[in-house]
């Protein structure tokens, strides 16, 4: 691949795809190394090739070095990344716009899709440390720098707090930080980690996490991005004091309330609780690639195991923003209620 150049697309019909799946070198032919970002195989909702594959070729399909991409959502799919345009998604990103992020930020996609591959097999503590590890790898890659040099500096907002309000019918946990949209900086994070960790260690009430003001959570605070001395420093960090760990322990008995904006951590966070109520003007997005990163909140294995592999994919590599209507037909929200609304 030649430096500087984006990376390619092929195009395959179900037939060539069949053929390449029993090439020796098919690992090569599709490797972002040697400039392929993504395999696109062109072809109808019930002529997917899984029912014709073998064993052998469907653990190269699995773990090809590239991103793969269906055309449809179709049961004969279902090893692939992503679908070209999920069902009802339709104005949420526009055409083509899946595509140019993967040739924008390939390395940030393959590492995405790769990590939500091995989510189909792991469990959520496995695929956490594996998710810091990989992110840790991307902080120190190419593509996030070039997006932290893209940007000016973001001054540091005031501090939060997270409070936990104990009622007879359960226990509220509560982001604490508006005139931040419940941005998630060192200090929230590691008041969310205590307070989670204190109510699982009480008696097993049921516990609603929600987030005072506009929005439930905008994800990580943007001012403190990049800022850890180096990856490994930071993975320690992260795998130590990580929420998506804490909110594991409660998710049998976790609701999450959410409204306004639900960014990259504030999507993946509520997407580990049994129950998921949004507000009606909340939106969802997942950034992370569009950054150089993947999601580092756990929603390589939260929002996956919610909406499937197809649209989780699809919701991270395009980073585009969906309604909660969609998100409550995917699955991604359990309920719709004008009741849940911020503080």
């Amino acid at each position: 691949m030649v430096a500087g150049a984006l990376p390619e697309v092929r195009r395959c019909t179900v037939g060539e795809l069949v053929d390449l799946l029993a090439s020796p070198d098919a690992a090569e032919q599709c490797s972002l190394a040697h400039g392929c970002a993504a395999l696109v195989v062109e072809g109808g909702a019930d002529d997917g090739p899984d029912p014709a594959l073998t064993a052998a070729q469907r653990r190269t399909l699995e773990w090809l070095p590239c991103v793969s991409v269906a055309p449809s959502e179709g049961p004969g799919w279902r090893r692939f990344d992503v679908v070209a345009q999920p069902e009802g998604a339709d104005g949420c990103a526009e055409p083509g716009a899946l595509l140019a992020a993967v040739r924008a930020r390939p390395q940030a996609a393959l590492a995405l899709v790769r990590l939500v591959r091995a989510a189909r097999r792991s469990d959520p503590h496995l695929a956490l440390w594996a998710e810091s590890v990989t992110y840790g790898l991307l902080q120190a890659g190419p593509e996030f720098a070039a997006w932290r040099a893209s940007r000016p500096p973001v001054a540091a907002g005031a501090p939060g707090r997270v409070r936990v309000d104990r009622g007879a019918d359960g226990v509220d946990v509560v982001l604490d930080r508006p005139g931040r949209h419940n941005a998630l900086d060192v200090g929230l994070r590691d008041d969310l980690v205590d307070a989670l960790s204190a109510v699982a260690a009480g008696d097993p009430v049921p516990v609603r996490l929600s987030g005072e003001g506009p929005s439930f959570c905008s994800g990580g605070d943007l001012a403190e991005f990049g800022t850890f001395p180096d990856p490994v420093a930071g993975h320690v960090v992260r795998s130590t004091r990580m929420p998506a760990r804490a909110v594991l322990a409660l998710r049998s008995r976790l609701s999450a309330h959410v409204h306004g904006a639900c960014v990259g951590a504030g999507v993946e966070l509520a997407a580990f609780a049994a129950r998921v109520v949004a507000a009606p003007d909340t939106t969802f997005r997942l950034p992370e690639v569009g950054l150089g990163l993947v999601p580092g909140s756990g929603g390589t294995w939260s929002v996956p195991h919610r909406i499937g592999a197809l649209r989780a994919n699809w919701l991270a590599l395009t980073g585009a923003t969906i309604p909660a209507a969609l998100a409550r037909a995917w699955g991604l929200v359990d309920e719709v209620s004008p009741g849940t609304l911020g503080g």
